[in-house]
């Protein structure tokens, strides 16, 4: 009966870890595997004689969606900073569309003040800048 209490108490203080996300003997992935490492029991000892605290843990950890409460204002925080990035990439996309119009602008302007220069035969005030910085 001691060894069965003694192993209750092993895999609750287990799952409490696990969750609280500060593992000792284990990676602190929320797997059935690592509780029962972290535990110090066999696997087969969680799943056959401790059904109802593997089922807990199981329980538990869907409440957290998976993440140790430790760990979930990091989650929050990497959800935020993808959300972040994909609205800091379609700026750019949409700046790298304007400098792409601009562009196209400037050629035709530079274009069209040549053609008008050549045709007065003054010597266009815009210069060409130097392609190399050597």
């Amino acid at each position: 009966m001691t060894d069965r209490n003694a192993e209750r108490d092993a895999i609750t203080a287990a799952i409490q870890r696990l969750l609280d996300g500060r593992p000792t003997r284990s990676t602190g992935a929320l797997t059935t595997l690592q509780l029962a490492a972290e535990a110090g029991v066999k696997r087969w000892v969680l799943t056959h004689k401790h059904v109802d605290l593997k089922e807990e843990f199981a329980r538990r950890k869907t409440e957290s969606n998976g993440i140790p409460p430790a760990f979930q204002h990091l989650h929050a925080r990497a959800v935020d900073a993808e959300a972040t990035a994909q609205a800091l990439r379609e700026d750019n996309d949409q700046l790298r569309e304007h400098v792409a119009v601009y562009a196209q602008v400037i050629h035709e302007l530079r274009t069209e003040l040549d053609r008008h220069t050549d045709n007065t035969t003054r010597r266009s005030p815009v210069r060409s800048l130097p392609t190399s910085t050597t």
